[in-house]
């Protein structure tokens, strides 16, 4: 019931007070309308430069990742890989030298 009785209260100071903004405050906003300009272009030539250059970073940090993912499963294979790089020289070593027959 209350904002019933307010209700033309709010009306009036809230016309009063949007008349006021429009015409004081108005002008010293259209003041600043310029530099809001300038700070739009200068985040906009940053962020053309800033992003090529993150976005090399990210790639070279997805092929860091990719690298230690298959280090780390690589390793523990080398025991078998040695054994299987020792069984093949001793199989090559063993074999006859090529001689043409006569």
């Amino acid at each position: 019931m209350f904002h019933l009785v307010a209700l033309p209260f709010k009306l009036v100071f809230g016309l009063l007070f949007g008349l006021l903004c429009l015409f004081v405050v108005l002008p010293f906003a259209l003041l600043v309308v310029p530099f809001l300009l300038i700070r739009f272009v200068v985040k906009a030539a940053v962020l053309l430069i800033a992003v090529p250059f993150a976005i090399v970073a990210v790639i070279g940090a997805l092929l860091m990742a990719f690298l230690a993912v298959v280090c780390v499963l690589m390793i523990p294979l080398l025991p078998f890989a040695f054994v299987a790089l020792c069984i093949w020289a001793i199989v090559r070593s063993s074999r006859p030298a090529y001689s043409p027959q006569p």
